[in-house]
């Protein structure tokens, strides 16, 4: 090996080339509003893996598919039943929240339903000025996640075998060290979305189930919606519990004051469930402060709306995760002398 070569191995800049390249594409994904791509690509390839049996990928891609339909599907039946109960659901429950707030002392932000309704109203009138923009806005996203998932399922079919253990040998020049690190930081990144949006969807699932047998064992009214929103708000912490747990407090006013307490009492105790699985599940790697988290949650949603929130935790861990190596050379790359 010439000496120049055996100098420019033992430099950081194809590290650091990959670093500044990571960090300028995340800052892209955001100023150009690409997050969805984005996400669609991470949950698409986290999926075709976790089918991927026996390094199967024509079965990931099968089962892939049954399942995007079914959630479609699924989708369609929620979104058609929750455009006519959730107005129900608000309909009774507001009045009864604005009485015991009134008894409670508590000056609500308004008066009725009715009030609640015109501002509703009022807003809505206002912002279908706008169809042909949130029109335009929905179509973009539709497309953009087809993209996402036309771009993860060739990724997938081209990426590696796990069952592949021969090493990559990459040649000592700028273009290759630099590409190999390249991948170890998306490989990192995708390291961490999977561990927490994974998790998160495990945790979200188990709080969906038991509030769910919670719901239709207390008889509550509009138990099918409450359930389907409390999976989705799930797969935001901190913020997505409180406003699912203020929804089932509040329709359980609507039944009795007892049971908006015994409904308190559950979620309290889901809650508590929750930490404990949190720490099993993710273990010591995402105990991120609740003012970091929640930090992060407001910087997405005001950067890239609600796509941003479900990135942002993943973005923490992935920051954390690269902020402790030791070096910037932990990531080792095999090389080969080119003469």
């Amino acid at each position: 090996m010439r000496s120049d070569q055996a100098v420019f191995l033992s430099s950081n800049i194809p590290v650091r080339l990959s670093y500044t390249i990571v960090f300028l594409g995340l800052a892209f994904v955001g100023l150009l509003d690409l997050t969805t791509l984005l996400l669609t690509g991470l949950f698409t390839i986290f999926a075709l893996r976790k089918f991927c049996f026996g390094g199967r990928k024509w079965l990931a891609i099968i089962l892939g598919a049954i399942l995007l339909t079914a959630f479609g599907a699924g989708l369609y039946l929620f979104l058609r039943t929750a455009v006519t109960e959730v107005p129900e659901i608000a309909r009774r429950s507001i009045p009864v929240v604005i009485e015991y707030a009134e008894k409670l002392g508590i000056d609500p932000w308004f008066a009725d339903f009715a009030e609640l309704k015109s501002k509703a109203l009022e807003f809505a009138m206002d912002k279908l000025r706008d169809i042909g923009k949130y029109t335009q806005f929905i179509l973009v996203h539709v497309v953009t996640f087809l993209i996402g998932l036309v771009i993860a399922v060739g990724a997938f079919i081209n990426s590696r075998s796990p069952e592949d253990q021969e090493p990559i040998v990459v040649r000592n020049n700028l273009y290759d060290r630099t590409f190999a690190e390249l991948m170890a930081r998306a490989t990192t990144f995708y390291l961490s979305f999977a561990t927490v949006l994974g998790a998160q969807i495990v945790i979200s699932s188990i709080n969906t189930t038991l509030t769910c047998i919670f719901l239709f064992w207390n008889h509550y009214p509009f138990a099918m919606v409450i359930t389907g929103l409390t999976f989705v708000f799930g797969l935001m912490p901190i913020v997505g519990n409180l406003i699912s747990n203020t929804i089932i407090v509040s329709v359980g006013l609507t039944i009795s004051p007892h049971m908006a307490l015994w409904a308190l009492a559950f979620l309290v105790f889901v809650h508590k469930l929750e930490f404990f699985l949190n720490s099993k599940i993710i273990g010591d790697r995402i105990k991120n402060p609740m003012w970091l988290t929640l930090l992060g949650l407001l910087l997405g949603e005001k950067l890239m709306g609600i796509p941003g929130m479900i990135l942002a935790p993943v973005l923490l861990h992935y920051i954390k995760v690269e902020a402790s190596r030791n070096t910037l050379e932990d990531v080792p790359v095999p090389t080969a002398d080119e003469h």
